[in-house]
Parts: structure tokens; sequence; C-alpha cells
């Protein structure tokens, strides 16, 4: 196990202006290092000063903290993350010469630790899995999956509209979310409920343990439910695809496709809708009609993406990158929400740049962001449609980011409407 490592917050109140020179002292393979601790409630209030803050102090590659005694590399320098997505040889995603050293107990273990999956594999296995996936997410319709949208999204407006209240997070983005994953895998909503209540316990950490077991055991009656009952949905084609993948291996599949499907999607619908809200620029100019739903998607995409720290690898052995060691078998987490701000890169106006890192790149880039544009931008149009007075209940100042190392969250997203008495034909 790594020894405990010294640790801190970062937050507004540190020197924005430390020495460069520090970077190379406070390498992460240094033992007495200070270590940001990304799972503070201060980290999560305002990420953006942060990732500033460690900019100036340590450069590109930032020692972190993703939970008590789980040190990390946090890469924040856009070009050196891309770096690291495209050399797989030198950065794998496979966990399991890191996650003995783990306690564990551990919040982030269930999200990090290996899996017969795509995500947490690399050569000739990640390989396999990922033909299996993208073949059958490139299966899904997207004109049914656009319907599919539309109706759970009204269905969804429909019981609320009348209020002229509602928290976006718990009556709509968040079921949304949930319910159109679970079309696409062809869930049924007994399975799905416990499906669910395995994702939230394992993304909020409570008891991340538990929330694994019962996530497992829920995937594994899908499995065995869609083999007894197939269907054209994306479990399915897993089932029958030609790489013959095993049970086990099959349920870790669709880990990563709820993990996937669920948590980002919403935290896109929600964070856009913020976005429109909040900011005249893209509000006025949205419902004027010179800027689209999917230009109010991209801007988020660059500054607050739904996974801000992810796309974790773990090098076999030291690596001297940008003139920082970084230690063998300890995570090295790309920072998308700072890459994508990292001032060598930064434009004031990225209206139709999509080059953010939201997606990832290299082996491992999202193979669904087609379906999940998709799916964001229906969500968003017709709760804009519908409620077009639609108007934050809380000033954005106001509102409260949940905590974590991963996700950009909202905790709820409070709004308020003129009432509509019925819905439009």
């Amino acid at each position: 196990m790594f020894p405990r490592r010294k640790a801190r917050t970062v937050t507004s109140s540190t020197s924005a202006r430390a020495p460069r020179s520090s970077s190379r002292h406070g390498s992460p393979v240094h033992p007495d290092i200070d270590r940001v601790l990304l799972y503070s409630p201060e980290f999560a209030a305002d990420p953006h000063r942060a990732y500033a803050a460690m900019r100036a102090e340590y450069g590109p590659l930032v020692p972190v903290e993703l939970a008590p005694q789980v040190p990390a590399t946090l890469v924040i320098g856009y070009h050196t993350a891309l770096r690291i997505l495209h050399d797989p040889e030198h950065f794998p995603a496979d966990p399991r010469s890191w996650q003995h050293t783990v306690p564990a107990d551990s919040a982030v273990l269930p999200l990090l630790e290996w899996r017969p999956n795509a995500l947490r594999s690399s050569g000739a296995e990640h390989a396999r899995y990922r033909v299996a996936n993208t073949s059958a997410i490139n299966g899904v319709d997207l004109g049914e999956l656009r319907d599919a949208v539309d109706e759970l999204a009204t269905a969804l407006i429909d019981r609320f509209r009348r209020a002229g209240t509602a928290d976006l997070v718990r009556e709509y983005a968040q079921p949304l979310a949930f319910g159109i994953v679970n079309r696409m895998l062809g869930c049924p909503a007994e399975i799905g409920e416990r499906i669910a209540r395995g994702m939230v316990a394992i993304f909020e950490g409570d008891d991340a343990a538990q929330g694994n077991r019962l996530l497992t055991e829920a995937l594994m009656e899908l499995v065995e439910h869609k083999r007894a009952e197939p269907g054209a949905d994306i479990t399915t084609s897993l089932l029958n695809h030609q790489v013959a993948l095993d049970d086990l291996e099959l349920v870790h599949q669709l880990v990563v496709l709820y993990g996937a499907g669920i948590e980002p999607l919403q935290n896109l619908i929600l964070n856009a809708l913020l976005l429109i809200l909040d900011d005249d620029r893209f509000g006025g100019d949205l419902l004027g009609g010179s800027l689209s739903t999917r230009d109010a998607l991209d801007e988020v995409l660059f500054t607050d993406p739904p996974m801000a720290n992810f796309c974790v690898t773990y090098p076999r052995q030291p690596v001297l990158i940008d003139g920082v060691w970084l230690p063998a078998h300890q995570p090295v987490v790309i920072s998308m929400a700072a890459g994508n701000n990292d001032p060598a890169i930064r434009a004031d106006d990225r209206t139709g740049n999509r080059s953010h890192l939201a997606w990832s790149a290299g082996p491992h880039a999202c193979p669904a962001r087609s379906a999940a544009y998709l799916v964001a931008q229906e969500a968003v149009d017709q709760l804009l449609d519908i409620l077009p007075d639609l108007e934050l209940a809380t000033p954005a100042s106001e509102l409260v980011w949940r905590p974590g190392p991963f996700h950009r969250a909202l905790a709820t997203l409070p709004v308020r409407f003129p009432p509509v008495s019925a819905l439009p034909r």
C-alpha cells in the first residue's frame, strides 16, 4: 500500500502566482508532496479556480488524492492529455497492478477497479470488448431513440407543468437519462430500479461496495432475461455478437454502458440547461434563434463537461513526461475540464469547435457520442418548447455541486415557470 500522503485543498485562497519551479520539487513521485483533495466540497464548489491555482503551482501534472489514501496524478494540460490518451502502450487502462494498494472500502474502488470490459482493459482484450460494444451501439436506431426521448420527456414534464416549480435533477434529467438507457438496453422496470440504486451508491460513494454488489446482481438478471426474451436492444446485440462474450463479460460491458449512459448524460443535460438559463449570451441568443441547443451543449462540453476528471490510466513503469516522473502503478487521471480550459489552447469563441476532451480521445474514445448528443439535445429542446418561460429559482452562484473527484454534477437545479394547463399538440 502506498504511504499516506500529506494533502491539502486548493481553493481560491491558494496563490495563483506560485513559482513554476515548484512543479519540479512537487513531482507526483516525491514522497512528501502536498496533494490536492479532489473529493472535497471546496473543490466541487469552484473547480475552475482550483485548476488555475494548480496550473500556476504545478504545471500540467498535479499530485492529487482521489479519496483518502488514494494518490494520483491529474493531467491538466491539453497537449499532455492528448499525448497520454494516444499512448496506451505506456499508459494502459488496466488497473490490476494498482487496485490491491487501495483500501478495500475506498469509495472510488468500485468505479476504478478492474472489470472485464473495454473501459478497464488494454491490448487485445480491449480490442475484443470494444468491437462488441461499438457494434451494439451503432445498431441503435437514432430515429426511434429521438421518438423515445420525446415521449419520455413529455411524460416527465407533464408531471410538474401545473406546479410552476420543479427540481430538474430529480424530476427531469435523472429519470430521463435512466429511462432512456433502460430502453436502449432492453431492461425491464423492476430490474432497472435495482440497477439505479446500485449506480447511485457507486457514484455517491455512500456505500459503494454494496452498490457494486447490487448492480452486478441486477445486471446478471438482465442478461438472463434477454437470453430468454431477446429484443432489438443493445443487450441482445452483445449476447449475439461473434466475439462470444461470457456471462461475466456481458455483465461488465453493461456496467460501463449504464455508468457512461446515466451519470454523464444527466449531467450534460443539466449543465447545458444551467448555461442557457443563466448566461444572457446563450439564453438570449438561443431563444432568439441565432444559437442552437447544440452550440450550448458544445460550450458545456468545453467548460463544464459532465465527467470532469476521468480517463484513468496506470503506467507499468515510471514514466518521465513534461519533466515530471510519474510513478508506476499509480492512477494518471485526465482532467477533461482543465485540459479544455488550458490557456495554451483556449479561444474566446468556440462556436462550432468540438476539439474538447469531453469524449476522451485515442483507443478509449466514447463510441456513443452521437446518441448522447441526440438525447441531450432533445431533452433540452422538449423542456424549453413546453416551458419557454423557464427560469432559475435559485441564483446560479448559490447552486450546490455534488462533491466527487470525477463528475461535474449539480445536486439540484430548482426552476420556476408560469404553470401550463395543457401540453401542446
